[in-house]
This record gives C-alpha cells, sequence and structure tokens, in this order.
C-alpha cells in the first residue's frame, strides 16, 4: 500500500486529491467521502474542534481497516486522511476515497472504513464552543460504539 493512502496530517485534505490516488482503468464507480466541522454538537454551538492522534498507531489502524474492506467487497483500491490540530467549522476532518468495479461495493466499502475508523482509531476530539471546551472520548479498546442512525 502506498505510503499517500494512508496518512495523518496537519495539512488541510481533501477528497478530490484522495480521488486521483484511487483511480484505475478498471474503477466503474469511485466513491468519496468528507467528513467537516459542523457548527454544532447536539444543542451546544461548536467554534471550531482540535483533534489528537497517536499517529502511527493511528496509520497502522487506518491500513488495517482498509485491508479489512477490501477482504470483504472486491476494492480496487482505498485512501484515508484524517486531520490533526485546530480545525474551523466547515473545515474537512477525514476524507476517504474508494474505487471498485461497481457501485455497491464501493459505497458499503466506504461507509464501512468511516465507521470502523471512528470506532477503532486512537483519535480524540475536543470540542471548543462559548461555553467552554469539552473532550470527547475516542475509541476503548474491546468496544463497539457503533449506532444504528435512521
Amino acid at each position: 500500500m502506498s505510503e499517500n493512502l494512508i496518512s495523518v496530517r496537519e495539512e488541510p485534505i481533501s477528497a478530490q486529491a484522495l480521488k486521483a490516488l484511487v483511480i484505475r482503468d478498471a474503477a466503474g464507480a469511485i466513491v468519496t467521502f468528507e467528513g467537516t466541522v459542523r457548527d454544532h454538537t447536539g444543542e451546544q454551538a461548536t467554534e471550531y474542534l482540535e483533534y489528537e492522534a497517536y499517529d502511527t498507531m493511528v496509520v497502522k489502524v487506518l491500513r488495517e481497516i482498509a485491508a479489512a474492506a477490501k477482504e470483504r467487497w472486491p476494492l480496487l483500491e482505498v485512501a484515508v486522511h484524517h486531520r490533526t490540530g485546530r480545525l474551523e467549522v466547515g473545515e474537512v476532518s477525514v476524507a476517504i476515497a474508494v474505487s471498485a468495479e461497481h457501485r455497491v461495493a464501493a459505497f458499503e466499502g466506504c461507509r464501512f472504513i468511516i465507521d470502523e475508523l471512528k470506532r477503532a482509531a486512537p483519535i480524540w476530539k475536543k470540542e471548543v464552543g462559548p461555553d467552554g471546551s469539552e473532550w470527547v472520548s475516542g475509541p476503548t479498546p474491546g468496544t463497539d460504539t457503533r449506532r444504528e442512525k435512521s
């Protein structure tokens, strides 16, 4: 797996940049995802977020997630980048690009990757708003924090 396919960085990221990394001649579908900083969490206003990560472990976990996605679906390539540091409202915190021969595999693989990243990657965020700041708990080993959403 190419070093630039999986990374944790302070510099801005975008799914468009990742798309170029996963394009393959056999690809009939490329799915991208960008997670962005929103201006609230629940009823609390958010001014900005601060992300911290155990970088080398995050890269290891993301590579394992990408490999698991490739085992489960016939994906051609996967790229995942996550930001650290201070991010303002509207900035991209995570970007994912997945290529596959068919759209179903690309969509399902991309969703699996973001769900597993949220569950398992040692990345923590501090939400900062007008009422103060709060660290949002990251993954706890051996737990499944995924919830069904309607």
